[in-house]
């Protein structure tokens, strides 16, 4: 079976630049934008004018908005057990609360639709001490945000996501049971999986319905002083020539996405996400 995987990236895991992130994602052969920074300002609090600006940018560069990586669900549980002090909390400029995801919900549905995106990325609120006692309400607010969804004939893509409460393939398996909806999906991280200590290829993978993932992301980890740090894509931990393949035997027919991470051999976050960049590209036409 040969498929060629459409890629994209997060363009400010380029440039916080839009203009140069676009133009050099152009020229390795992406074909995608997932917008989460632009103009130094999260994604859900651009101005109308503002987004319809970073729009023509992207569509100058031939490339096509896929997904708005918003920070929905990405902030503490009310009455829940105490945040685990252990992980970061990046927020990239979004200065949400619990009481403000409602609105934050609403006008990432407008942005999708202006956009024409049609996935929007959500999360499972910051990861607790005890985050299987958290299960229910993140079932509640998923499927919530599913049913907003499908009025709107989008998708919402929970991430896997190491600083929330769920990170793992077999956490995320447990509330796609939960919540039956079609327009949840998920946004794949094998990454974030392997910083919560899983395996993500193919242990995690293979607990996770193929038909549910709505979106990719890649970036890799490495191993140094017993610590995992962000590295080159397809260098590192993860087995990602083997999780590319799999994804083109189960029939994906999604985005592959850009999440560098990685700093580059010389500090260079535009380098090594052209580095990194070009990998993709490889692994994308492999399959």
């Amino acid at each position: 079976m040969t498929v060629n995987f459409r890629t994209a990236a997060i363009t400010d895991e380029f440039s916080p630049d839009i203009e140069i992130a676009t133009r050099s994602m152009s020229e390795i052969g992406m074909t995608g934008a997932e917008l989460r920074m632009v103009f130094g300002k999260n994604i859900v609090g651009l101005t109308d004018e503002e987004l319809d600006r970073a729009m023509g940018i992207v569509r100058d560069h031939g490339l096509e908005i896929v997904s708005i990586a918003s920070p929905l669900l990405k902030c503490a549980l009310p009455d829940a057990p105490e945040v685990d002090a252990r992980f970061q909390k990046d927020m990239f400029a979004a200065t949400q609360t619990y009481a403000d995801q409602p609105g934050l919900a609403a006008r990432a549905f407008e942005i999708a639709k202006r956009t024409g995106a049609r996935i929007i990325r959500v999360f499972s609120y910051w990861r607790t001490v005890r985050p299987e006692e958290c299960l229910d309400r993140i079932v509640e607010a998923l499927g919530s945000l599913a049913h907003q969804a499908a009025q709107h004939d989008l998708i919402v893509a929970l991430e896997n996501e190491h600083a929330c409460n769920i990170a793992t393939g077999a956490e995320t398996a447990r509330v796609l049971a939960a919540v039956d909806h079609p327009n949840l999906k998920i946004v794949w991280d094998p990454a974030n999986a392997l910083v919560s200590g899983e395996t993500p290829f193919p242990d995690g993978y293979r607990r996770l319905p193929p038909g549910r993932i709505a979106h990719v992301h890649a970036k890799d980890c490495q191993r140094q002083d017993g610590k995992l740090v962000w590295g080159p894509l397809g260098e590192g931990l993860i087995d990602w020539t083997g999780q590319v393949d799999a994804l083109a035997q189960d029939g994906y027919a999604g985005w592959i996405s850009l999440e560098t991470h990685w700093q580059g051999p010389r500090g260079d976050k535009h380098e090594a996400s052209m580095i990194c960049g070009r990998k993709l590209q490889g692994l994308a036409q492999a399959a």
